[in-house]
């Protein structure tokens, strides 16, 4: 069984975070399609709610790795047709919303405040408040304004396996776990002016601790999806095998890695498989 896969996963549907603040005169280039209320709204922060973590700590000692496996879902994202616009912007915004509940679940296990991302979809690679759209990617999430951007392009619309898309999303929306829980402030802080190979070595544990809590939540959601485990054994080979070869750089890990955190994440079901901030270089590599 052959798959194509789009998270760092395929040609022209790989997927980025950026975290960069915009300058004023920075504008958000027009997209089709707009925020659904669900994905739009901001959860009301109580008297209990903290701000993240700052420093190391944020991301080696994150309260959400001691909030146990996330809740199982039953997202009824439905199918999505090769070739069909429509029925991926549904799958997609299903997703999402599912996204918001599982992860609303889990933040309320911590004293941290937990708001829902923007979902922007569109058929360019448009500019972001976090700069460029990176050629390579059919998905990004800017921390900025703390939206997710997914392309609907041919390329990704060839696709029709809902697991391999579900992944794809839920990798952008671990960006956005990341910043609520303080995770993306000590990255950016930690790359300010640093070399390259440490700005690599950075971006490579936040980019694989998205794949590992993607993962956690596709364990969750599996039967409803529905995910196979003859099917994600192909996903995570043909990761092991593809998965870095959209990134040069190598900013988002070896094809090798991106596969371990992945089983990681599935194996465990929750954030707590998924501290890439604390593990060996040889992990990460």
């Amino acid at each position: 069984m052959t798959f194509a896969l789009v998270t760092g996963l395929g040609p022209a549907s790989a997927s980025a975070s950026r975290t960069n603040a915009p300058s004023a005169s920075q504008q958000v280039a027009p997209v089709t399609g707009t925020a659904s209320d669900t994905t739009a709204s901001t959860a009301s922060a109580s008297a209990k709610e903290q701000a993240p973590p700052r420093g190391r700590a944020a991301a080696t000692a994150s309260p959400l790795y001691r909030t146990g496996t996330l809740p199982t879902m039953r997202c009824q994202a439905g199918q999505i047709r090769a070739g069909s616009a429509a029925s991926y912007r549904v799958f997609v915004t299903k997703l999402i919303r599912c996204l918001n509940l599982a992860w609303k679940t889990q933040f309320r296990k911590t004293n941290l405040g937990f708001s829902h991302p923007k979902l922007r979809f569109s058929t360019t690679k448009v500019n972001t408040p976090c700069g460029r759209w990176p050629s390579s990617a059919g998905g990004l999430y800017c921390s900025s304004n703390r939206t997710i951007y997914i392309a609907v392009t041919r390329e990704v619309l060839k696709n029709a396996q809902p697991a391999n898309h579900a992944q794809f999303i839920a990798h952008e929306y671990g960006h956005h776990v990341q910043r609520l829980a303080g995770i993306m402030d000590y990255y950016g802080r930690s790359i300010w002016r640093a070399s390259s190979s440490t700005k690599l070595a950075f971006s490579r544990r936040l980019e694989l601790q998205a794949d590992c809590l993607a993962s956690a939540f596709l364990r969750q959601a599996a039967d409803d999806l529905p995910v196979e485990q003859a099917q994600w054994e192909a996903m995570v080979s043909w990761v092991s095998a593809n998965g870095h070869k959209n990134w040069p750089k190598n900013d988002h890990g070896k094809g090798r890695s991106q596969a371990y955190w992945m089983e990681r994440g599935f194996n465990a079901g929750s954030p707590s498989g998924c501290n890439t901030w604390t593990a060996p270089t040889g992990r990460v590599a």
